[in-house]
């Protein structure tokens, strides 16, 4: 299965812009999708972005559009989101997953493969 290594978070003010990067390797060739996910203490994880990597399809979830924007280097094999005008409220820890196309791709169930996250801290 694959295997998934974030980097890119930080802190920075509101309305700033950071890129998280995700490294994928290891997965079986077919249909996979890769998702962004976020969660903050206490509060429950919810699905950011995902995308199809056989068509470039995204998604995004509602709080989101229109701000974030999710990518995929086939290339490089790197899954990108690029997070704009963030709320203090975003702050969170972001996780990069992946799984075999199916279902509802911004549902954190049925996702088998995780990063370790990194932390992503927006100040008022």
């Amino acid at each position: 299965q694959a295997q998934m290594t974030e980097s890119g978070g930080g802190s920075v003010q509101a309305g700033g812009s950071l890129r998280l990067s995700c490294v994928v390797s290891g997965y079986s060739r077919g249909d996979y999708c890769m998702g962004w996910f976020r969660q903050a203490p206490g509060k429950e994880r919810e699905g950011v972005a995902a995308i199809r990597a056989a068509s470039n399809g995204p998604f995004y979830a509602n709080s989101v559009a229109g701000r974030f924007t999710i990518a995929h280097d086939k290339v490089k094999n790197i899954a990108y989101l690029q997070m704009n005008r963030l709320k203090p409220e975003e702050t969170a820890m972001y996780y990069c997953a992946a799984r075999f196309c199916g279902g509802l791709i911004l549902r954190a169930e049925g996702y088998t493969n995780w990063g370790q996250g990194t932390q992503v801290t927006v100040s008022s």
